[in-house]
């Protein structure tokens, strides 16, 4: 495998080293953990979104050039096929974060063909130990380049990533950073722009008059959702203040909002833009507070590529309030990339959701997912070679769509 993507200055000397794809496949699993019930008592008694511990899931502590990962992965590489990738919100850990997604019924037949790895940022999974005082907290460039470490140590070929807000940010740097190691991305709630003084002023001025918790919440929440005060809401104060180690989060959320634009330009419109190469969808919820720079990231990316969804009714947390209209639009994403799950629609079969079958076809850029071109407009899918009526329905499902 050549050396590893792009190099930055901040990178230089610490990550490219030339990696063979034969020293991946050499690599070991070391420190596995499983997550037996029992040991996560508090999360049990939770929430649904927290629920559900799946002995199947692996813990491991990976060391990387800038501090410890936490990871916790499920199955193991299948051939060709990439790893389904995951990096969460600030305020959030894996499980706040994902567990309503992928434990959802019909994402986890998709998902019981990929071996999944979450990601967990530095110090912010549960039962993480505090930082020592003056702690330098990794930059969001430096959590991109703490990635390739984990794909290095359990093997992955490339990763298809999943990632919301700050999460989100820190896959699309990596891919700007090692395009050959991304296979696809879905981001939601990106905000491709980095702080300026106003908002930083802001910032600073919400830590002094709220607590952290709700600081973050308003990072999270429609500003309905919070007006309303509702259970979501309310149960994940609850759990932001009681699962993540607060000192902790104050210097994820510190550098959070000290990152630089994510510098990237639709190709075409600067000299020798730089922009996402691989297939991404974009995700938002309405009147969720990340809804302008989501629109922004869209605009600043490639559309032959790109698929802009917005969703109703989800508000901040598409991932949570609307797990199975997510599902679905991962669905056809993987579809677009040629990976098919012939999965039946359960709204028009009545009956519960067979095996599915995924098979990797070979790429055909002319008859795979593509987007549309604007914003306000809509355009039918293009559907592969391999899709028939019976294996999507009957519905037509456009590319940038509000559902």
């Amino acid at each position: 495998m050549k050396v590893l993507g792009h190099k930055i200055e901040l990178l230089t000397g610490l990550l490219l080293q030339e990696v063979t794809m034969a020293g991946l496949h050499e690599l070991r699993f070391t420190e596995e953990k499983p997550l037996l019930r029992g040991q996560d008592t508090e999360l049990e008694n939770s929430d649904a979104f927290l629920s559900a511990v799946d002995t199947d899931w692996k813990e491991h502590d990976i060391e990387t050039p800038y501090g410890l990962l936490h990871v916790v992965i499920r199955g193991s590489p299948k051939g060709n096929r990439p790893a389904i990738l995951t990096y969460h919100d600030v305020g959030l850990n894996h499980k706040l974060c994902f567990n309503a997604f992928f434990n959802f019924e019909d994402m986890q037949e998709i998902t019981k063909h990929f071996v999944v790895c979450h990601v967990d940022a530095p110090g912010q999974q549960v039962g993480a130990s505090q930082f020592p005082q003056g702690y330098q907290f990794p930059s969001m460039e430096q959590l991109a380049a703490m990635v390739p470490s984990v794909i290095q140590h359990f093997g992955f070929k490339y990763v298809i990533g999943i990632g919301v807000g700050a999460g989100a940010y820190v896959l699309a740097k990596f891919a700007l950073i090692f395009p050959d190691l991304v296979e696809g991305l879905v981001l939601m709630n990106i905000d491709p722009n980095g702080k300026g003084w106003i908002d930083w002023a802001a910032t600073k001025l919400s830590g002094l008059t709220s607590t952290l918790p709700d600081t973050v919440l308003s990072h999270l929440f429609s500003q309905e959702e919070l007006v309303n005060n509702t259970e979501l809401v309310q149960s994940y104060r609850q759990q932001i203040s009681s699962t993540v180690n607060q000192f902790n989060l104050q210097l994820f959320w510190n550098m959070y909002n000290s990152r630089r634009d994510l510098d990237i330009n639709r190709p075409g419109t600067v000299p020798n833009a730089k922009t996402l190469r691989c297939p991404v969808m974009l995700v938002v919820g309405d009147n969720a507070p990340a809804e302008d720079g989501v629109v922004e990231c869209n605009s600043k990316l490639d559309p032959t590529n790109t698929t802009f969804l917005k969703m109703a009714d989800s508000g901040g947390l598409p991932q949570v309030t609307q797990p199975g209209k997510l599902t679905e639009a991962f669905k056809y994403f993987l579809q677009g990339m040629g990976y098919i799950a012939y999965l039946k629609d359960r709204r028009l079969s009545g009956g519960a959701v067979p095996s599915a079958s995924m098979t990797r076809l070979a790429r055909s850029r002319t008859a795979s997912l593509t987007s549309a071109s604007s914003v306000d407009g809509s355009r039918p899918r293009a559907c592969t070679h391999s899709e028939s009526s019976e294996a999507l329905g009957q519905i037509n499902h456009t590319m940038e769509v509000s559902c």
